[in-house]
């Protein structure tokens, strides 16, 4: 039996027509599941980038701040003293990075690890 010629082209429409759905979802799919997965680690990424310079940077001013506090406080610290106030600005900042090593390895991976057993 063949079919009229308006049938074969409604049929053939169809597929074409099914064939583009499934193209287009499977562009929507990708674009949903890995794309703006992507984008949003990005954004995450850049945002903790900058953070991080920020607070890098204002404990760097804070350290030289008090660098100078103690070199302008305390004037005995002269002459051949005046190694003492940069080696205690220096525990200072081994202090902080280990603080901030600390608080890394204590956080909240720690955590996760912790809740699975």
């Amino acid at each position: 039996m063949k079919l009229p010629s308006w049938r074969k082209m409604v049929a053939g429409a169809g597929l074409q027509r099914d064939l583009g759905e499934i193209r287009d979802l499977v562009v929507r799919y990708v674009k949903e599941e890995t794309l703006q997965p992507l984008k949003d680690l990005g954004r995450f990424v850049a945002f903790g980038a900058v953070g991080s310079v920020f607070v890098g940077l204002g404990t760097v001013l804070l350290l030289v701040g008090a660098l100078r506090y103690l070199q302008w406080q305390f004037p005995v610290l002269d002459g051949s003293l005046s190694w003492i106030p940069y080696l205690v600005v220096a525990v200072l900042a081994v202090l902080v990075i280990a603080l901030a090593l600390w608080r890394v390895v204590s956080g909240a991976a720690k955590r996760r690890l912790k809740a699975r057993s």
